[in-house]
């Protein structure tokens, strides 16, 4: 598989890597060999870099991957972390911390779960509201300098937040939410900003929650999810999957599904955009083996604009996430809603 550099300075990885989220943190339970298994299938396929955080599953993620990695295939894996955010016993969202104390007592924790002496991408879930980007990210410099870590990223922040963080110690990457139906870092700076300063970007939510994977219907009682991610919000769905209806003869003229259009999409935009890695959230293998085929795609410029005029930037129907949420998020600031925003449970 071809790599490309996550970062002027970063490691070289696939143009596609695997988050382990979903293996821990999801309502509907997930059978631990087929998520050791979509794990091995990644690695052997040459997806090198691992995305988890020390709070999916209060830490069952990382024991998760540790299991996985027990046979000699550390080796293989990058594992990026991300750290801060604070989670009761009952699983409740409890803020974001990015003191320098927590910052290295998290790691410490963390290379026990992971079964580790360092990490390769070590980064902040979220800016702390509390504590100045500067300390956070200097924290993490001197694990950098004392090898626990390897490289710094970032993640869900803005332009000036990027900057801060990066005069203070070279960034490999932002990891930040961007798809067919999040195209807000291309607006609001993100993309420029990275490209500039020669920061890669790691893209989540590449299929809009489920949306874009060509195969959602909406449940007959309504999707739990509408309540904080208003994208799911019946006054909002009905044209949010008109959109992903325009995607089918598209995809269907390339013979792959609207899933595979969409991650290609993703990987494709580091031609214009600068060095992009789809993020894929996967619990199978056959996902992990489906995306793999997008890779070889190959769109074309043209490909890209069809793409983009089957669905428009400003034709999605609703945030990213309710209100609440939304002002959590560094990268959101200064922004303004493109379309209708339903934002029930705001």
């Amino acid at each position: 598989m071809q790599t490309r550099p996550l970062g002027t300075g970063g490691p070289q990885v696939a143009p596609l890597a695997l988050g382990c989220a979903g293996m821990s943190d999801h309502t509907a339970p997930v059978d631990e060999a087929d998520a050791i298994a979509t794990i091995h299938t990644a690695l052997d396929a040459g997806v090198t870099l691992l995305d988890t955080a020390d709070f999916y599953g209060m830490g069952h993620n990382e024991d998760l991957i540790r299991r996985a990695l027990r046979n000699g295939d550390r080796g293989k894996a990058l594992l990026s972390v991300k750290f801060g955010g604070l989670r009761g016993p009952d699983g409740a969202f409890l803020g974001i911390e990015g003191r320098p104390a927590h910052v290295k007592n998290a790691l410490a924790y963390s290379l026990r779960r992971l079964g580790t002496s360092h990490v390769d991408v070590y980064r902040p879930a979220r800016l702390a509201p509390d504590t100045p980007i500067e300390d956070t990210i200097g924290a993490v410099a001197e694990l950098v300098q004392a090898g626990y870590v390897r490289h710094i990223g970032l993640s869900e922040v803005g332009p000036e937040t990027i900057r801060r963080a990066h005069a203070v110690h070279p960034i490999c990457d932002v990891q930040i939410e961007y798809s067919l139906f999040s195209r807000g870092p291309e607006t609001n700076g993100i993309l420029d900003t990275c490209r500039e300063l020669g920061i890669g970007v790691t893209a989540y939510g590449i299929l809009a929650h489920g949306l874009l994977t060509g195969t959602y219907r909406q449940p007959a009682g309504g999707d739990p999810r509408a309540h904080w991610l208003p994208r799911f919000h019946p006054d909002n769905l009905a044209a949010n999957l008109t959109l992903v209806d325009r995607l089918r003869p598209l995809a269907d003229a390339r013979g792959v599904s609207v899933a595979q259009l969409a991650t290609a999409w993703v990987i494709a935009r580091s031609r214009e955009r600068g060095s992009i890695v789809a993020i894929l959230g996967a619990r199978r293998p056959h996902r992990v083996e489906e995306a793999l085929a997008t890779t070889d795609l190959g769109l074309t410029d043209t490909d890209l604009r069809t793409i983009e005029e089957a669905v428009p930037a400003d034709a999605v129907a609703g945030t990213r996430y309710a209100a609440p949420l939304m002002s959590l998020l560094d990268s959101e600031r200064g922004s303004q809603p493109s379309h209708q925003t339903h934002g029930h449970g705001e």
